[in-house]
């Protein structure tokens, strides 16, 4: 009797939606050439459902681009006898080389603490310094100066209010690369949340690599140096004639 009871109850009860992410960029690779002035990469998606959207908190979305991780040392400098010189410093152990935050509202709005601990998205939470408080005093302000130069270098960014949503199913947002890009796989992640918890997640790359004559000077200096210094001293003896040549000529 109670099993019957049980089983008429989920019957008769309302479907729970199942929120699936579905997404796509408008480009997953980069061609870094001469010319190259940064990219534009358009980042969309739906959310997809077996049942009509669940009441309760909205829906939203945050789109995270990370560039490659490289080892940092962060120094602070203190004015010595008229000198400024370094007096302490600590080892980040990978801080992304780019990272922009594209949201549909303020961060600390959508996104509780604990989640951003389990997914690590927010750019504190993405620099990884482990044992830094035994480098320095301190040791979160290094932390805080690295995100501000990073913040005023524009190779961090955080975009909040950027993502267009539009009937808690379609969103999109474009992000900006910087021409100065690292090369490497740059990683898209993409997060749908209600409530501050995230229901589900997807990760999705961009190739960035050097083409053309920049592409080949690059695997000959790191695959064959020495010939790369031979061509750059023949490259600067020649330029130099050249240009001897030609002031004696206007002379």
């Amino acid at each position: 009797m109670i099993r019957a009871l049980i089983l008429l109850l989920a019957l008769t009860s309302p479907a729970v939606a199942d929120e699936v992410l579905v997404s796509g960029l408008s480009q997953n690779r980069v061609q870094i050439t001469a010319n190259f002035d940064g990219s534009e990469i358009l980042i969309y998606g739906a959310v997809k459902r077996d049942a009509p959207a669940p009441e309760g908190p909205p829906l939203e979305v945050i789109v995270t681009v990370e560039g490659p991780s490289t080892a940092l040392i962060i120094r602070r400098k203190e004015r010595v006898a008229g000198i400024w010189v370094n007096r302490s410093s600590v080892t980040v152990d990978a801080a992304p080389s780019f990272y922009a935050v594209a949201t549909t509202d303020k961060l600390d709005k959508i996104l509780s603490g604990t989640e951003d601990l389990r997914h690590h998205i927010t750019i504190p939470q993405v620099i990884r310094a482990v044992g830094i408080s035994d480098e320095a005093e301190n040791a979160p302000d290094f932390i805080a100066a690295l995100e501000r130069i990073k913040l005023d270098e524009s190779r961090y960014r955080i975009a909040e209010r950027s993502v267009q949503l539009a009937d808690e199913t379609l969103f999109r947002t474009d992000v900006a690369l910087p021409a100065n890009l690292t090369e490497g796989n740059y990683t898209v992640r993409l997060f749908i949340l209600r409530g501050g918890v995230v229901l589900d997640t997807q990760e999705r790359l961009i190739a960035v690599r050097k083409a053309g004559l920049e592409r080949f000077l690059y695997n000959l200096a790191h695959q064959q140096p020495l010939l790369y210094g031979v061509l750059s001293l023949m490259m600067a003896a020649v330029a130099g004639w050249g240009a001897s040549a030609a002031f004696r000529f206007v002379r």
